[in-house]
């Protein structure tokens, strides 16, 4: 049995037969041409109105007019749409001052301009509805969720051939997080997390290597998984990896680069280990646990953390306990110089990139998908990253130290 069709949408049907009709249509072709009129009266419309706000005054409105520039007839122009070709008459002005930006002046397509901001909306974090007031604020054009959905579902393909693309032999650091979101899955709404990474490359440029959505708590499988497709990539060694305690990963980089240093988030353990202090104990227990990891060497660093368990394991017995369990991780940036030591110990690097993905996608309680989701993070990315054109100004530096330390390695590879 067919689906009932509504009585607001039979209403609907009725006036569109009833404009055909009175349009004379009674083809496709017709249905083409009217789509293409109705295209062309909105984006005159638009033009119109942008004209209005360049000269300051409306059309005929000539009494509040504070300017000595004046409109000055139309051009034709003609523009490719989804549909064909379409015919609008632009509006000048007497000085040609006027930029129109609607469709702008050496513009010849109209889809790909708005699709293009489309997309930089959506990776800007605006919701469909947000992007849909926008389009239509500023320009006359009515762009319902679903063509908005279905013009951001173009850059998957292009999401697919960015997780695949070739990366490079040898990274200095490969820095790891997670970082968390609702999706809906089977009707139900469950936590996922997208870990992230991002590599520094020998010429200490940074690059977010891969982002991959997977189920909170994955094990060492999914990392082994993630790791052996950056090795499938290209990369052949990984330096060092800074990872905030992430469950499974020592285990799956170890089987997958085994030569691999790994590097625990410092301020990530502090933060798991000093959560339940009591706040009038705080300030003294931090001051002693920075003697440990601002220590000059790990020899010293072992012994601060016996002398803090000695005065703070009666009433906070696990802090000493966790630092130790985690020490073979946590200590790995004791051996080198301090610009390599600034560089690893924390995951600042991808923190602050993973808040700048929550920042974009704030507005966004629930996604419908993994690859909604997916879509808006990649564009997020790509829009974040426009910015990283350097390198750290001490980078000459730590090359050369890591030069020094992986020697053999390095040898091993042409990167």
């Amino acid at each position: 049995m067919g689906k009932k069709i509504s009585a607001e949408r039979r209403a609907v049907r009725k006036q569109l037969l009833e404009l055909l009709q009175g349009a004379g249509i009674t083809d496709v072709a017709g249905v083409q041409d009217l789509y293409k009129e109705l295209v062309s009266t909105v984006l005159e419309n638009g033009l119109e109105g942008e004209l209005d706000a360049e000269l300051g005054y409306a059309k005929y409105d000539s009494r509040n007019k504070e300017t000595t520039n004046s409109r000055n007839g139309y051009s034709e122009k003609t523009v490719k749409g989804s549909m064909g070709d379409i015919e609008i008459q632009v509006p000048r002005d007497r000085k040609g001052a006027f930029e129109p930006q609607l469709v702008k002046k050496h513009q010849t397509m109209l889809t790909g301009d708005i699709e293009e901001k489309i997309l930089s909306m959506y990776a800007k974090g605006m919701s469909t509805s947000d992007i849909e007031t926008h389009i239509r604020e500023l320009y006359g054009l009515s762009v319902s969720d679903t063509t908005i959905s279905r013009v951001t579902d173009k850059i998957l393909p292009v999401v697919r051939e960015w997780q695949q693309r070739p990366l490079e032999s040898v990274y200095a650091v490969v820095f790891m997080d997670g970082i968390f979101f609702h999706v809906r899955q089977e009707g139900q709404i469950v936590k996922k997390a997208v870990y992230v990474a991002i590599g520094v490359q020998m010429d200490g440029i940074r690059d977010v290597l891969g982002m991959w959505v997977g189920e909170q708590g994955e094990s060492a499988t999914f990392w082994a998984d993630i790791l052996n497709s950056l090795k499938m990539r290209g990369v052949s060694d990984i330096l060092i990896a800074c990872v905030d305690g992430l469950t499974g990963f020592p285990g799956a980089i170890e089987a997958v680069f085994p030569e691999t240093e790994i590097q625990q988030c410092i301020i990530h353990q502090i933060r798991n280990t000093t959560r339940f202090v009591s706040y009038k104990d705080l300030k003294a227990l931090m001051a002693d646990l920075k003697k440990v990891y601002t220590a000059i060497d790990e020899q010293s660093a072992l012994h601060a953390l016996n002398e803090f368990e000695e005065k703070w394991s009666g009433r906070y017995p696990k802090i000493a306990i966790s630092w130790r369990s985690n020490w073979a991780n946590l200590a790995t940036f004791f051996k080198y110089p301090q610009e390599v030591r600034t560089l690893i110990y924390t995951t600042n690097a991808i923190e602050n990139f993973n808040r700048g993905l929550r920042k974009v996608t704030k507005a966004k309680s629930v996604f419908p998908s993994d690859d909604s989701l997916l879509k808006m993070l990649y564009l997020a990315m790509v829009d974040m990253t426009k910015k990283w054109t350097g390198r750290r100004r001490d980078w000459g530096v730590i090359h050369s130290q890591l030069e020094l330390f992986f020697v053999d390695r390095l040898d091993k590879v042409n990167y």
